[in-house]
């Protein structure tokens, strides 16, 4: 790491120190060193060689469930064997210490909780569980897998053999209005938004940086690649988010 990166890493301590409240808004890029693919990055990306709309809409679940969980069901068993990474624990460290008050993340891969972070929103949902929308029968993850194994058509089935819906907001269906407003509300009262592996251009959530700017407070960026609040974050720390956490970490001592 670069004299330029500890001190950014140093800012950044400095910034969460001074804060009466910092919330972690996180996206993609958390989990990738996890293993757990991006959406859009060249040759690794979610929908490299998969068109979004053809596979992951409520329409397709509706009409072809099949389909769908053809796509979904190779998402369940990626998640089987995947664990936090040491940017999931230092952002649980941050909240057992004071110094985050929550978690708002955009992944569904349910990492963060596993981590032990405990005050969290997943505004997309979680792939922790799956539904029946029709009986609205919920069942875990490793029940879906059971279900979804012995499904001759590849399609997981609640008992009365209806076909589950997994606990994600799909394309073509809204964000939950308490998570979006529980989210937003933290964005506003926030000194400090910490701005973790996303790239802030999926709305609405894209909106909640903003939002803080608005009612006076800061945002600080830790993530790869250009976002569109470069030019107004206190800092920003451009490395791997594995290694910048653990030196504003280190920094915090």
């Amino acid at each position: 790491m670069t004299v330029a990166d500890r001190t950014a890493a140093a800012r950044l301590a400095a910034l969460l120190r001074a804060a009466r409240r910092t919330v972690a808004l996180t996206g993609a890029g958390i989990s990738v060193p996890s293993g757990i693919p991006d959406f859009r990055s060249p040759g690794t990306g979610l929908w490299e060689d998969v068109d979004p709309m053809a596979v992951a809409h409520i329409e397709v679940f509706r009409r072809d469930p099949e389909r769908f969980w053809h796509f979904y069901g190779d998402r369940f068993a990626r998640l089987q064997d995947k664990a936090p990474n040491r940017a999931h624990a230092a952002l649980a460290e941050l909240e057992r210490r004071g110094l985050v008050e929550a978690v708002v993340t955009q992944n569904v891969d349910g990492l963060h909780h596993e981590a032990g972070s405990t005050e969290l929103i997943e505004v997309h949902g979680s792939l922790a569980s799956a539904s029946c929308t029709r009986c609205g029968a919920r069942h875990e993850r490793d029940d879906v897998r059971a279900r979804l194994a012995a499904a001759p058509d590849g399609v997981p089935r609640c008992d009365a053999g209806h076909a589950l819906k997994p606990d994600v907001v799909l394309f073509g269906e809204l964000l939950p209005e308490a998570a979006l407003a529980s989210a937003s509300a933290l964005a506003a009262g926030a000194d400090l938004l910490l701005c973790v592996g996303s790239s802030l251009e999926v709305y609405p959530v894209a909106q909640l940086p903003r939002i803080t700017l608005a009612a006076g407070g800061a945002i600080a960026l830790v993530t790869k690649g250009p976002t569109p609040y470069d030019d107004e974050a206190a800092v920003k720390l451009g490395g791997d988010v594995v290694d910048e956490l653990d030196a504003v970490l280190a920094a915090l001592g």
